[in-house]
């Protein structure tokens, strides 16, 4: 049973026209006015449409109001409570959650005769409460709109009623004009306004049906009051999969239809709106179909194949509504209702592309913002560098991180295994400036350290020294040096380098290493000449000019600092090099200021650790460890002092490729590492927010104090079973295929010792010893178990045509315990192996030779480990200092606990 409405319709419809669907005339209450979505878009709908909203309703809330642009409304208990105040209204709008929709339907229909609309914006109603609201509103002769809409909103009558038609700024997209716009979902309602206005269409009203799975006011009724409304010429349709609204729908007016959704039609269920569904006889290929048939078009409309006719055409793209809907009305003979206002195309206002060459279609050109955003970007182009979000990084990090399913961590995105077949000058710039670099980076990097790695005479190889010949373990003896490079020492070069990035940011620099870039017009104050130049030659800054133009370094700020009148100091030739090396990624937004102004004192840091990792009799006034200064800082490579350090002879060819492989292995375990704890505390605690309070070297001795020989030293219990296994043997060679050793009968007799071992452990229920280096927690369980890592490395080597005896050895170990019924299934060699074997090869010969003891070999494993992971840790620290909050890795009381 339902009212006698207009038309011929067998169902009750109140509007004739699309011109009252939103008038000036029409009051509005909204239920649940107070709720996040209808608290958030009521007030600028209501100031838009100079005040439409009369009251609202939230329970229990009498008496507050919700405040907008133009003046308070107030809000009551109840529908009935807002009428008995006084206040008068014939269009509800519904903000209720689903399964009170029907009762606040319910509840405008029952007290208020005046009533005519109501407007639900709430999506996912029940169908069958969606039944009992539309049979409610036929008996009480109510037109509805929804479910699941945004309501509706006229640019001819300026007012907008439920939801968010026209966004923030519904003047901005809702022009007036000559086009109407029925759609299935609200965001594109107004995003086809705004495609309309920018060529030159504007709007009537704007109806957004819903998606619901029942559509009260759908296609028939809207086609319907389109051709009763003298302002509407032409409309546009966007339609998804689900029902047959449209089918059922008699335009006498020019339309123009996108339908989408080809994809569903293959599903069973919705995706999206509760009434896209599609897989029947309504998914989007049919109601294509069904348009063309009104249109008398045999085609969709594509700008490359545009067919349409004086009735319509069909779009799949919203792209192709202005294009379309153009011709359409072109061959009515009209034309767009104002001039076009531009395009939609994207129209970039500012870009990066990080160096990357993209093809032209991808690199759209950025074109000058409206203001005043304009100027806003203009100041953001003035800046150098990024800024990071401050966030809580207790447990986690923006440097590295690791997959649990193959324990592989990754530095800045770059897996170890990549990180482990680069040189250790290529991790470092990686670790502090998220990339990696190429040849001229790494030759910065190369001098930069090494000019600061002889420590003859300075304070912080006596605290080395002293330290080591206390007893102190390698961590300890680099902590006592690390100590001593506080701020004081490192604040020169810092104010040298922030100098160095106004001056050369203001002039314009983009690529660093450009030695045509014109620096005439940078002229120096007397503050900054003091800065950076002094009355005298300074011994290492020229030595560090001189291996400059050695190595074959480009640098424009270097060339500028030495053409000025005077001569540099050591710290401003040093933050000419760093700054040249952070100029790349300062300008692509890859890191902030703030870390390329630290970069001399972490060049100073990983130089003092490098050469406090020797014994202060390998430090001469000219030289360290044999080399003298002219060749460290002219022609060697970090990765050929750290090696030298560590062995005691010079490594090249495959020796230097394995030690590399092996530091680039330790760079990262993720933040998780009791390492990286340790730098992250230290940071923490020194407050990040003030990122001037914060002691890199404190944070660096941080991370030391977090090693020590169960983290770091680990390795060396592989190594010591190794030596016990190939103690008596006649071993040369390790990297000899032909060694003439037998493994099988070494694996063999130990396999009878050690089963022999396990029995009696068993019967007298003291167990045996756990086997280091096979075995891992998260690779077991398999019929044969492999370490990701360490078959990568493996693989990598066998590429290379290189052999080591001892990682053959664990190989062929972990094969012959399972064949003998030792384990129940072939253990993995894990990542551990890895250290120790590469390790036990490049030290074997001095080992052998006697040149190098026991003890000396687990400090040589523990300061390995100390090489890659100060790396590592520096980009832990460099993060935090970026990212953190003060104190943010402390654990809250309430999650520890006291044992007794």
């Amino acid at each position: 049973m339902h009212q006698q409405g207009v038309g011929d319709f067998q169902y009750y419809v109140g509007i004739s026209s699309l011109s009252q669907i939103a008038t000036a005339q029409d009051k509005v209450c909204v239920l649940n006015i107070l709720g996040g979505e209808s608290s958030e878009v009521t007030p600028v709908g209501h100031a838009w449409s100079g005040g439409n909203v009369v009251f609202g309703t939230s329970p229990g809330r009498r008496g507050q109001t919700l405040d907008t642009p133009c003046g308070p409304i107030p809000v009551f208990n109840s529908v009935r409570e807002g009428l008995e105040a006084g206040h008068r209204f014939n269009c509800g709008v519904v903000y209720l959650p689903p399964t009170a929709a029907r009762d606040g339907v319910a509840e405008l229909i029952r007290v208020n005769p005046e009533l005519k609309k109501i407007f639900i914006i709430t999506e996912k109603i029940a169908v069958h409460d969606a039944r009992e609201i539309r049979a409610m509103g036929q008996q009480a002769g109510i037109d509805i709109f929804g479910a699941n809409c945004l309501g509706v909103a006229d640019a001819w009558n300026q007012v907008r009623i439920g939801g968010a038609l026209g966004g923030d700024s519904p003047g901005d997209t809702l022009k007036r004009g000559s086009i109407a716009i029925l759609s299935n979902s609200g965001g594109f309602t107004t995003t086809i306004a705004q495609y309309l206005r920018m060529a030159g269409w504007g709007t009537t009203t704007l109806v957004s049906s819903g998606k619901d799975i029942y559509i009260h006011y759908a296609a028939p009724e809207f086609a319907f009051a389109l051709a009763n409304d003298a302002r509407s010429k032409a409309a546009v349709l966007y339609c998804e999969p689900g029902g047959y609204y449209e089918r059922d729908a008699d335009f006498t007016k020019p339309v123009v239809a996108c339908v989408v959704g080809r994809w569903k039609a293959k599903l069973t269920r919705a995706v999206g709106h509760a009434g896209a569904m599609a897989g029947g006889h309504d998914d989007a290929l049919s109601k294509e179909r069904w348009f063309m048939e009104k249109f008398g078009v045999d085609a969709l409309y594509t700008p490359d194949n545009p067919v349409f006719s004086a009735k319509g055409a069909v779009v799949t793209n919203i792209a192709h509504i202005p294009a379309a809907l153009t011709a359409v009305m072109r061959a009515n003979a009209t034309l767009p209702d104002f001039a076009p206002e531009g395009t939609m195309e994207l129209k970039p206002w500012f870009g990066a592309n990080q160096g990357i060459q993209l093809p032209v279609a991808l690199d759209p050109p950025v074109v000058e913002a409206a203001a005043p955003h304009n100027a806003h970007i203009a100041e953001l182009a003035r800046s150098v560098g990024t800024v990071f979000a401050r966030q809580n990084l207790k447990d986690a990090s923006g440097a590295s991180q690791m997959d649990p399913r193959t324990q592989v961590s990754s530095l800045h995105g770059v897996s170890m295994l990549d990180a482990a077949q680069k040189p250790l000058e290529a991790n470092l710039a990686l670790a502090l400036l998220r990339d990696a670099g190429g040849p001229n980076d790494h030759a910065l990097v190369n001098l930069s350290v090494l000019a600061l790695t002889r420590l003859h005479g300075t304070p912080m190889l006596t605290a080395a020294q002293a330290a080591r010949e206390a007893g102190n373990a390698p961590n300890s003896v680099l902590a006592a040096a690390a100590s001593i490079v506080g701020p004081r020492t490192a604040e020169p070069a810092r104010q040298a380098a922030a100098l160095l990035i106004d001056l050369f940011s203001a002039a314009g620099l983009d690529d660093a290493c450009d030695q045509t870039f014109d620096s005439t017009s940078i002229a120096l104050t007397p503050a900054a000449r003091a800065l950076l130049l002094v009355d005298e030659p300074d011994p290492l800054a020229s030595a560090m000019i001189d291996a400059a133009h050695t190595r074959g370094i480009r640098s424009v700020p270097l060339t500028w600092l030495i053409a000025q009148a005077g001569h540099p100091s050591a710290d401003a030739v040093l933050a000419a090099l760093t700054t040249t090396l952070g100029w790349g990624p300062l300008r692509r937004k890859r890191v902030s200021r703030l870390s390329v102004e630290t970069l001399p004192w972490w060049m100073r840091l990983i130089g003092t650790l490098l050469g406090a990792s020797v014994d202060a009799t390998q430090h001469t006034a000219d030289s360290v460890c044999g080399i003298a200064q002219s060749e460290l800082l002219g022609a060697r490579s970090i990765t050929e002092v750290a090696a030298l350090a560590l062995t005691g002879r010079p490594l090249g060819g495959n020796d230097l490729f394995a030690f590399q492989t092996l530091t680039g292995l330790l760079l990262t375990n993720g933040p998780g590492a009791i390492s990286a704890q340790g730098a992250k505390g230290a940071v923490s605690a020194d407050g990040p927010e003030t990122p001037s309070r914060v002691q890199l070297n404190k944070a660096v001795v941080g991370f030391l104090t977090h090693t020590g020989f169960a983290h770091g030293g680990n390795g060396f219990e592989g190594v010591a079973f190794l030596l016990e296994r190939f103690a008596g043997q006649d071993l040369t060679d390790p990297a000899n295929p032909d060694h003439g050793l037998d493994l099988a009968a070494m694996i063999n007799a130990f396999i009878d010792d050690y089963a022999a071992e396990r029995s009696a452990g068993k019967e007298t229920g003291t167990g045996s010893r756990n086997l280091p280096c096979l075995n891992h927690p998260v690779f077991k369980g398999k019929a044969i178990n492999i370490d990701p890592r360490e078959k990568f490395v493996r693989e990598l080597f066998t590429a290379r045509g290189e052999y080591n005896i001892f990682h053959d050895y664990y190989r062929q170990l972990a094969q012959a315990l399972f064949d003998r019924g030792v384990t129940r299934n072939v253990f993995c060699v894990n990542v551990d192996a890895l250290i120790a074997t590469l390790l036990l090869k490049m030290m074997w010969q001095p080992l052998r030779e006697g040149r190098l003891s026991t003890a000396q070999l687990e400090t040589a494993a523990f300061t390995a480990f100390l090489y890659g992971r100060m790396i590592g840790c520096a980009g832990e620290i460099d993060d935090h200092l970026n990212r953190g909050r003060n104190m943010d890795t402390r654990t809250p009381q309430s999650q520890v606990r006291f044992v007794a």
